[in-house]
């Protein structure tokens, strides 16, 4: 392996343990990862909870649209639904992926193809 490669590898590996931080494995030979989710207490958890609910029943119910009546509160915080999404969106993963297309820029595959044919 050439130089230039090597270090490539050595870039992509401190990168990756640098950046790859949202999933994280469960521990055994599962091959199941968890993310996580950060809430202030068991209340602002149960808000989430509900606020997921009440959004699946209106997606659920396509006519109607609208949380059933006996539930007290109706209405849906969908900023509490996009911050928990935003927690969960894997932004140093893009940085990763960012930094891996500079170290291998996309024509430079056809520069490998081209020194295979060689």
């Amino acid at each position: 392996m050439e130089k230039d490669e090597i270090e490539k590898l050595e870039t992509i590996k401190r990168l990756a343990s640098n950046c790859l931080r949202t999933l994280k494995p469960v521990g055994d030979k599962s091959g199941i990862h968890t993310a996580e989710i950060r809430v202030y207490d068991y209340y602002e958890l149960a808000a989430v909870i509900r606020n997921l609910l009440k959004l699946c029943i209106v997606a659920l119910d396509e006519d109607g649209a609208e949380v059933p009546n006996t539930i007290k509160n109706q209405s849906i915080d969908v900023g509490l639904i996009l911050g928990i999404a935003l927690q969960l969106f894997p932004i140093d993963e893009f940085e990763l992926l960012n930094e891996i297309s500079i170290v291998f820029p996309a024509d430079s595959k056809n520069e490998d193809e081209n020194n295979i044919n060689k």
